[in-house]
Protein backbone atom coordinates (compact mmCIF):
# COMPACT_ATOMS: atom_id res chain seq x y z
CA UNK A 1 0.00 0.00 0.00
CA UNK A 2 2.86 2.08 -1.11
CA UNK A 3 0.71 5.97 -1.23
CA UNK A 4 2.40 9.08 -0.95
CA UNK A 5 1.41 12.94 -0.65
CA UNK A 6 4.11 15.30 -2.26
CA UNK A 7 3.09 19.32 -1.30
CA UNK A 8 4.48 22.32 -1.13
CA UNK A 9 6.11 23.51 1.90
CA UNK A 10 5.93 27.16 1.35
CA UNK A 11 3.65 29.48 -0.15
CA UNK A 12 4.16 27.43 -3.60
CA UNK A 13 6.40 27.62 -6.65
CA UNK A 14 8.73 25.25 -4.60
CA UNK A 15 9.71 22.61 -7.70
CA UNK A 16 6.94 20.00 -6.96
CA UNK A 17 6.70 19.29 -10.13
CA UNK A 18 10.44 18.07 -10.88
CA UNK A 19 9.81 15.99 -7.78
CA UNK A 20 7.11 14.40 -9.00
CA UNK A 21 8.82 13.78 -12.17
CA UNK A 22 11.84 12.23 -10.29
CA UNK A 23 9.54 9.78 -8.87
CA UNK A 24 7.44 9.50 -12.39
CA UNK A 25 9.41 6.52 -13.05
CA UNK A 26 8.47 4.29 -9.99
CA UNK A 27 4.76 5.39 -9.72
CA UNK A 28 1.98 3.63 -11.24
CA UNK A 29 -0.96 6.85 -11.09
CA UNK A 30 -0.28 10.74 -10.25
CA UNK A 31 -3.17 12.19 -8.62
CA UNK A 32 -3.92 16.28 -8.50
CA UNK A 33 -5.74 16.11 -5.63
CA UNK A 34 -7.13 20.27 -5.30
CA UNK A 35 -6.56 23.43 -7.18
CA UNK A 36 -7.13 24.06 -10.64
CA UNK A 37 -5.07 26.18 -13.54
CA UNK A 38 -4.01 28.52 -11.11
CA UNK A 39 -0.87 26.30 -9.96
CA UNK A 40 1.46 25.46 -12.40
CA UNK A 41 4.46 23.24 -12.36
CA UNK A 42 7.65 23.41 -14.70
CA UNK A 43 9.55 19.77 -15.54
CA UNK A 44 12.76 19.74 -17.66
CA UNK A 45 12.95 16.71 -19.71
CA UNK A 46 16.46 16.81 -21.59
CA UNK A 47 16.61 19.71 -23.06
CA UNK A 48 12.66 20.23 -23.30
CA UNK A 49 10.84 22.43 -20.63
CA UNK A 50 7.15 21.46 -20.21
CA UNK A 51 4.93 23.86 -18.32
CA UNK A 52 1.76 22.07 -16.70
CA UNK A 53 -0.86 24.34 -15.34
CA UNK A 54 -3.89 21.42 -15.08
CA UNK A 55 -2.26 18.13 -15.47
CA UNK A 56 -0.49 15.87 -13.05
CA UNK A 57 3.42 16.18 -13.76
CA UNK A 58 2.95 12.19 -13.92
CA UNK A 59 1.33 12.44 -17.79
CA UNK A 60 5.07 12.75 -18.82
CA UNK A 61 5.77 9.67 -17.44
CA UNK A 62 5.24 7.04 -20.08
CA UNK A 63 4.69 3.86 -17.55
CA UNK A 64 2.23 6.26 -14.81
CA UNK A 65 -1.63 7.18 -15.59
CA UNK A 66 -2.31 10.47 -14.48
CA UNK A 67 -5.14 11.50 -12.67
CA UNK A 68 -7.31 14.55 -11.74
CA UNK A 69 -9.70 14.06 -8.73
CA UNK A 70 -12.60 15.49 -7.42
CA UNK A 71 -11.17 17.96 -5.44
CA UNK A 72 -9.80 19.56 -8.29
CA UNK A 73 -12.14 22.33 -10.53
CA UNK A 74 -11.61 21.82 -14.04
CA UNK A 75 -11.79 24.57 -16.37
CA UNK A 76 -12.75 22.50 -19.60
CA UNK A 77 -10.65 24.72 -22.27
CA UNK A 78 -7.69 24.92 -20.35
CA UNK A 79 -7.46 21.12 -20.18
CA UNK A 80 -8.54 20.55 -24.11
CA UNK A 81 -5.78 22.94 -25.05
CA UNK A 82 -3.08 21.80 -22.39
CA UNK A 83 -3.79 18.05 -23.52
CA UNK A 84 -3.69 18.84 -27.74
CA UNK A 85 -0.50 21.21 -27.04
CA UNK A 86 1.66 18.03 -25.32
CA UNK A 87 0.07 15.55 -28.22
CA UNK A 88 1.82 18.12 -30.42
CA UNK A 89 4.90 17.56 -29.15
CA UNK A 90 4.52 13.62 -28.89
CA UNK A 91 3.26 13.06 -25.54
CA UNK A 92 1.06 10.56 -24.76
CA UNK A 93 -1.66 11.79 -23.03
CA UNK A 94 -4.43 8.75 -23.50
CA UNK A 95 -3.80 7.43 -19.91
CA UNK A 96 -5.59 10.64 -18.34
CA UNK A 97 -8.51 9.95 -15.74
CA UNK A 98 -10.72 12.32 -14.66
CA UNK A 99 -12.84 12.48 -11.87
CA UNK A 100 -16.77 12.89 -12.76
CA UNK A 101 -17.24 14.72 -9.30
CA UNK A 102 -14.73 17.23 -10.13
CA UNK A 103 -16.57 20.46 -10.52
CA UNK A 104 -16.06 22.61 -13.92
CA UNK A 105 -15.11 26.12 -14.24
CA UNK A 106 -17.64 27.68 -16.57
CA UNK A 107 -17.46 31.02 -18.17
CA UNK A 108 -19.44 32.92 -15.51
CA UNK A 109 -17.10 31.84 -12.79
CA UNK A 110 -14.11 33.51 -14.39
CA UNK A 111 -16.48 36.56 -14.77
CA UNK A 112 -17.57 37.04 -11.30
CA UNK A 113 -13.93 36.29 -10.29
CA UNK A 114 -12.29 39.04 -12.27
CA UNK A 115 -15.35 41.61 -11.75
CA UNK A 116 -14.98 41.14 -7.67
CA UNK A 117 -11.23 41.50 -7.46
CA UNK A 118 -11.45 44.79 -9.72
CA UNK A 119 -14.09 46.03 -7.07
CA UNK A 120 -11.89 44.97 -4.00
CA UNK A 121 -9.27 47.72 -5.07
CA UNK A 122 -6.73 47.91 -2.74
CA UNK A 123 -8.40 45.10 -0.70
CA UNK A 124 -7.95 42.71 -3.90
CA UNK A 125 -6.45 39.30 -3.15
CA UNK A 126 -4.45 38.73 -5.70
CA UNK A 127 -6.23 36.00 -7.47
CA UNK A 128 -4.87 34.84 -10.90
CA UNK A 129 -8.88 35.95 -12.30
CA UNK A 130 -9.54 32.00 -13.60
CA UNK A 131 -12.50 31.64 -11.90
CA UNK A 132 -11.01 29.00 -9.23
CA UNK A 133 -12.49 30.90 -5.97
CA UNK A 134 -16.04 31.70 -7.35
CA UNK A 135 -16.24 27.43 -8.61
CA UNK A 136 -15.16 26.27 -4.94
CA UNK A 137 -17.63 29.12 -3.35
CA UNK A 138 -20.55 27.47 -5.62
CA UNK A 139 -19.39 23.69 -4.67
CA UNK A 140 -19.86 24.76 -0.80
CA UNK A 141 -23.07 26.59 -1.66
CA UNK A 142 -24.51 23.30 -3.73
CA UNK A 143 -24.81 25.20 -6.98
CA UNK A 144 -21.64 24.00 -8.61
CA UNK A 145 -21.76 22.01 -11.99
CA UNK A 146 -19.82 18.62 -11.83
CA UNK A 147 -17.85 17.11 -15.02
CA UNK A 148 -20.88 13.79 -14.92
CA UNK A 149 -23.15 17.05 -15.56
CA UNK A 150 -21.78 17.03 -19.23
CA UNK A 151 -23.50 14.19 -20.19
CA UNK A 152 -26.87 15.03 -19.44
CA UNK A 153 -28.57 18.37 -20.86
CA UNK A 154 -31.73 18.14 -18.28
CA UNK A 155 -29.46 18.54 -15.30
CA UNK A 156 -27.10 20.69 -17.16
CA UNK A 157 -29.46 23.48 -17.51
CA UNK A 158 -30.86 23.09 -14.37
CA UNK A 159 -27.74 23.63 -12.45
CA UNK A 160 -26.98 26.85 -14.84
CA UNK A 161 -30.06 28.43 -14.54
CA UNK A 162 -29.88 27.76 -10.53
CA UNK A 163 -26.66 29.18 -10.32
CA UNK A 164 -27.29 32.15 -12.56
CA UNK A 165 -30.29 33.22 -11.14
CA UNK A 166 -28.38 34.83 -8.21
CA UNK A 167 -25.14 35.73 -9.83
CA UNK A 168 -27.13 37.90 -12.84
CA UNK A 169 -28.48 40.18 -10.05
CA UNK A 170 -25.45 40.58 -9.01
CA UNK A 171 -23.55 41.04 -11.88
CA UNK A 172 -26.19 43.60 -13.46
CA UNK A 173 -26.94 45.68 -9.97
CA UNK A 174 -24.32 45.49 -8.26
CA UNK A 175 -20.69 45.78 -11.34
CA UNK A 176 -23.40 47.01 -13.75
CA UNK A 177 -22.87 44.06 -16.17
CA UNK A 178 -24.92 42.37 -18.67
CA UNK A 179 -26.52 39.44 -17.59
CA UNK A 180 -24.95 35.97 -18.57
CA UNK A 181 -27.90 33.93 -20.74
CA UNK A 182 -28.17 30.21 -19.47
CA UNK A 183 -28.56 29.29 -23.23
CA UNK A 184 -25.16 30.46 -24.54
CA UNK A 185 -23.22 29.13 -21.01
CA UNK A 186 -24.58 25.24 -21.68
CA UNK A 187 -23.93 25.61 -25.20
CA UNK A 188 -20.33 25.64 -24.72
CA UNK A 189 -19.76 23.19 -21.70
CA UNK A 190 -22.09 21.09 -23.86
CA UNK A 191 -19.90 21.38 -26.89
CA UNK A 192 -16.50 19.42 -24.71
CA UNK A 193 -18.39 16.56 -23.38
CA UNK A 194 -17.07 14.31 -26.53
CA UNK A 195 -13.60 15.12 -25.72
CA UNK A 196 -13.86 14.61 -22.67
CA UNK A 197 -16.24 11.56 -22.06
CA UNK A 198 -13.54 9.11 -22.55
CA UNK A 199 -11.53 10.23 -20.07
CA UNK A 200 -14.05 10.27 -17.12
CA UNK A 201 -14.54 7.54 -14.52
CA UNK A 202 -14.84 6.91 -11.18
CA UNK A 203 -11.45 7.31 -10.15
CA UNK A 204 -12.13 7.03 -6.06
CA UNK A 205 -12.81 3.75 -6.86
CA UNK A 206 -10.14 2.80 -9.22
CA UNK A 207 -7.54 4.15 -6.94
CA UNK A 208 -8.41 2.65 -3.83
CA UNK A 209 -8.69 -0.81 -5.96
CA UNK A 210 -5.08 0.61 -6.93
CA UNK A 211 -3.88 0.70 -3.67
CA UNK A 212 -5.53 -2.43 -2.67
CA UNK A 213 -3.31 -4.28 -5.69
CA UNK A 214 0.04 -2.46 -3.76
CA UNK A 215 0.27 -0.03 -7.16
CA UNK A 216 2.22 3.18 -5.95
CA UNK A 217 -0.28 6.37 -6.14
CA UNK A 218 1.53 9.61 -5.68
CA UNK A 219 -1.40 12.42 -4.41
CA UNK A 220 0.29 16.11 -5.73
CA UNK A 221 -0.72 19.14 -4.57
CA UNK A 222 -1.19 22.55 -6.38
CA UNK A 223 0.18 25.80 -4.41
CA UNK A 224 1.51 25.56 -1.11
CA UNK A 225 0.76 24.63 3.01
CA UNK A 226 0.54 28.65 3.19
CA UNK A 227 -1.65 28.96 0.60
CA UNK A 228 -4.20 26.46 2.27
CA UNK A 229 -7.38 28.21 2.70
CA UNK A 230 -7.51 26.51 6.52
CA UNK A 231 -3.73 26.75 7.13
CA UNK A 232 -2.76 29.19 5.29
CA UNK A 233 -1.70 33.37 5.75
CA UNK A 234 -5.79 33.57 5.30
CA UNK A 235 -7.45 35.98 3.28
CA UNK A 236 -4.31 35.92 0.83
CA UNK A 237 -4.94 31.77 -0.17
CA UNK A 238 -6.32 29.75 -2.20
CA UNK A 239 -10.10 28.30 -2.23
CA UNK A 240 -8.86 24.41 -1.22
CA UNK A 241 -6.54 22.80 0.95
CA UNK A 242 -3.03 21.52 -0.51
CA UNK A 243 -1.74 20.42 2.59
CA UNK A 244 -2.05 16.34 3.05
CA UNK A 245 -5.80 16.59 4.47
CA UNK A 246 -6.61 17.90 1.21
CA UNK A 247 -5.27 14.56 -0.19
CA UNK A 248 -7.75 12.20 1.12
CA UNK A 249 -10.65 14.41 0.89
CA UNK A 250 -9.80 15.29 -2.87
CA UNK A 251 -9.05 11.83 -4.18
CA UNK A 252 -11.23 9.92 -1.82
CA UNK A 253 -8.96 7.48 0.17
CA UNK A 254 -8.19 7.47 3.65
CA UNK A 255 -5.83 9.00 6.07
CA UNK A 256 -4.80 5.26 6.99
CA UNK A 257 -3.81 4.50 3.45
CA UNK A 258 -0.71 7.41 3.11
CA UNK A 259 2.68 6.07 3.63
CA UNK A 260 4.90 9.52 3.48
CA UNK A 261 4.34 13.17 2.92
CA UNK A 262 7.07 14.76 1.36
CA UNK A 263 7.33 18.62 1.37
CA UNK A 264 8.77 20.27 -1.41
CA UNK A 265 11.01 23.36 -0.18
CA UNK A 266 12.87 25.62 -2.08
CA UNK A 267 16.59 26.54 -0.76
CA UNK A 268 14.95 30.48 -0.26
CA UNK A 269 11.82 31.50 -0.07
CA UNK A 270 9.29 32.98 -2.84
CA UNK A 271 5.44 33.74 -3.36
CA UNK A 272 2.69 35.12 -5.55
CA UNK A 273 0.29 37.22 -5.06
CA UNK A 274 -0.51 39.77 -1.79
CA UNK A 275 -0.09 38.67 1.87
CA UNK A 276 2.95 38.74 4.42
CA UNK A 277 5.73 37.44 3.59
CA UNK A 278 8.29 38.38 6.44
CA UNK A 279 11.57 37.41 4.73
CA UNK A 280 10.98 39.53 1.54
CA UNK A 281 13.61 40.96 0.02
CA UNK A 282 13.43 44.79 -1.40
CA UNK A 283 17.15 45.04 -2.44
CA UNK A 284 19.99 43.48 -5.05
CA UNK A 285 19.63 40.27 -3.73
CA UNK A 286 15.99 39.85 -4.14
CA UNK A 287 16.69 40.83 -7.72
CA UNK A 288 19.62 38.22 -7.79
CA UNK A 289 17.04 35.48 -6.65
CA UNK A 290 14.37 36.67 -8.84
CA UNK A 291 17.00 36.99 -11.88
CA UNK A 292 19.14 33.32 -11.28
CA UNK A 293 16.08 31.79 -9.94
CA UNK A 294 14.10 32.18 -13.08
CA UNK A 295 11.48 33.41 -10.80
CA UNK A 296 8.28 33.91 -12.65
CA UNK A 297 4.70 32.34 -12.35
CA UNK A 298 4.69 29.34 -14.65
CA UNK A 299 0.69 29.93 -15.00
CA UNK A 300 0.28 33.75 -14.30
CA UNK A 301 3.31 34.91 -15.62
CA UNK A 302 4.26 37.09 -12.72
CA UNK A 303 7.19 37.94 -11.27
CA UNK A 304 7.28 35.88 -7.73
CA UNK A 305 8.49 37.95 -4.62
CA UNK A 306 11.76 36.73 -2.75
CA UNK A 307 13.10 36.25 0.15
CA UNK A 308 15.84 34.37 2.25
CA UNK A 309 14.61 30.80 3.70
CA UNK A 310 12.11 30.78 6.39
CA UNK A 311 12.59 27.54 8.97
CA UNK A 312 9.56 29.16 10.85
CA UNK A 313 6.94 28.07 7.94
CA UNK A 314 9.37 25.07 7.14
CA UNK A 315 8.13 24.09 10.69
CA UNK A 316 5.21 25.27 10.69
CA UNK A 317 4.39 23.20 7.30
CA UNK A 318 6.32 19.84 9.19
CA UNK A 319 3.99 20.44 11.78
CA UNK A 320 0.30 20.61 9.75
CA UNK A 321 1.32 18.13 7.30
CA UNK A 322 2.58 15.58 9.07
CA UNK A 323 5.99 15.77 6.85
CA UNK A 324 8.00 12.72 6.39
CA UNK A 325 10.67 14.10 4.05
CA UNK A 326 11.58 17.17 2.33
CA UNK A 327 12.87 17.96 -0.82
CA UNK A 328 15.26 20.98 -0.97
CA UNK A 329 14.86 22.67 -4.35
CA UNK A 330 17.16 25.42 -6.19
CA UNK A 331 20.25 25.05 -4.05
CA UNK A 332 22.25 25.92 -6.81
CA UNK A 333 20.88 29.06 -6.97
CA UNK A 334 22.49 30.30 -3.83
CA UNK A 335 25.88 29.84 -5.20
CA UNK A 336 27.95 33.10 -4.89
CA UNK A 337 27.05 34.35 -1.89
CA UNK A 338 30.08 35.21 0.60
CA UNK A 339 26.99 34.34 3.34
CA UNK A 340 23.43 33.27 3.74
CA UNK A 341 20.70 34.48 6.06
CA UNK A 342 18.52 32.02 7.64
CA UNK A 343 15.10 33.37 9.10
CA UNK A 344 15.44 31.24 12.54
CA UNK A 345 12.47 33.25 14.22
CA UNK A 346 10.31 36.24 14.29
CA UNK A 347 10.07 39.14 16.34
CA UNK A 348 6.85 41.10 17.42
CA UNK A 349 6.66 43.74 19.34
CA UNK A 350 9.52 43.14 20.73
CA UNK A 351 8.93 39.48 21.40
CA UNK A 352 10.96 36.56 20.23
CA UNK A 353 8.52 34.19 18.59
CA UNK A 354 9.55 30.37 17.26
CA UNK A 355 6.89 29.02 15.94
CA UNK A 356 3.81 30.68 13.09
CA UNK A 357 1.72 33.07 14.94
CA UNK A 358 -1.58 31.94 14.94
CA UNK A 359 -3.18 35.84 15.08
CA UNK A 360 -2.79 37.60 11.52
CA UNK A 361 -2.14 40.55 13.08
CA UNK A 362 1.32 38.73 14.63
CA UNK A 363 2.45 38.04 11.56
CA UNK A 364 1.55 40.67 9.59
CA UNK A 365 3.99 42.86 12.24
CA UNK A 366 6.79 39.78 12.38
CA UNK A 367 10.18 40.69 11.05
CA UNK A 368 12.70 37.93 10.72
CA UNK A 369 15.41 37.07 13.33
CA UNK A 370 18.70 35.93 10.90
CA UNK A 371 21.38 33.52 11.64
CA UNK A 372 23.95 33.48 8.91
CA UNK A 373 25.15 31.12 7.55
CA UNK A 374 28.73 30.66 5.41
CA UNK A 375 28.26 30.49 1.34
CA UNK A 376 30.03 28.81 -1.59
CA UNK A 377 31.04 29.39 -5.12
CA UNK A 378 31.78 26.35 -6.57
CA UNK A 379 29.76 25.08 -9.60
CA UNK A 380 27.10 22.41 -7.83
CA UNK A 381 25.17 21.73 -10.67
CA UNK A 382 27.16 18.33 -11.39
CA UNK A 383 26.72 16.81 -8.11
CA UNK A 384 25.27 13.69 -7.88
CA UNK A 385 25.84 12.62 -4.72
CA UNK A 386 25.82 14.78 -0.96
CA UNK A 387 29.75 14.42 -0.61
CA UNK A 388 30.29 16.04 -4.25
CA UNK A 389 28.62 19.33 -2.78
CA UNK A 390 30.90 22.07 -1.47
CA UNK A 391 31.63 21.59 2.82
CA UNK A 392 29.45 24.91 3.06
CA UNK A 393 26.65 23.75 0.96
CA UNK A 394 26.59 20.82 3.08
CA UNK A 395 26.54 22.51 6.18
CA UNK A 396 23.39 24.62 4.79
CA UNK A 397 21.60 21.66 3.92
CA UNK A 398 22.18 20.45 7.29
CA UNK A 399 21.44 23.64 9.32
CA UNK A 400 18.28 23.66 6.99
CA UNK A 401 17.23 19.98 8.13
CA UNK A 402 17.54 20.49 11.69
CA UNK A 403 15.27 23.98 11.71
CA UNK A 404 12.65 22.57 9.73
CA UNK A 405 11.57 19.10 11.34
CA UNK A 406 12.24 16.71 9.00
CA UNK A 407 15.01 15.03 6.89
CA UNK A 408 15.74 16.41 3.32
CA UNK A 409 15.97 13.62 1.50
CA UNK A 410 16.74 15.11 -2.15
CA UNK A 411 18.25 17.62 -3.25
CA UNK A 412 17.73 19.69 -6.21
CA UNK A 413 21.09 21.17 -7.63
CA UNK A 414 19.85 22.20 -11.09
CA UNK A 415 16.15 22.70 -13.23
CA UNK A 416 16.93 18.98 -14.96
CA UNK A 417 15.87 15.57 -14.70
CA UNK A 418 18.72 14.57 -13.76
CA UNK A 419 19.99 17.19 -11.72
CA UNK A 420 19.03 15.78 -8.38
CA UNK A 421 20.89 14.51 -5.29
CA UNK A 422 18.94 11.56 -3.60
CA UNK A 423 20.35 11.19 -0.36
CA UNK A 424 16.95 8.73 1.15
CA UNK A 425 14.20 6.83 -1.45
CA UNK A 426 10.87 8.47 -0.92
CA UNK A 427 10.29 4.84 -1.98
Amino acid sequence: MPALVLLGAQWGDEGKGKATDLLGGSVDYVVRYQGGNNAGHTVVVGDQKYALHLLPSGILSPGCVPVIGNGVVVDPAVLLSELSGLEERGVDTSKLLISGNAHLITPYHTTMDKVTERFLGKRKIGTTGRGIGPTYADKINRVGIRVQDLFDESILTQKVEAALDQKNQILAKLYNRRAIAVEQVVEELLGYADALRGYVCDTTLLLNDALDRDKVVLFEGGQGTLLDVDHGTYPFVTSSNPTAGGACTGAGVGPTRIDRVIGILKAYTTRVGAGPFPTELFDEDGEKLRTIGGERGVTTGRDRRCGWFDAVIARYATRVNGLTDFFLTKLDVLTGWESIPVCVAYEIDGRRVDELPYNQTDFHHAKPVYEMLPGWSEDISGAKEFSDLPKNAQAYVKALEEMSGAPISAIGVGPGRDETIQINSFL
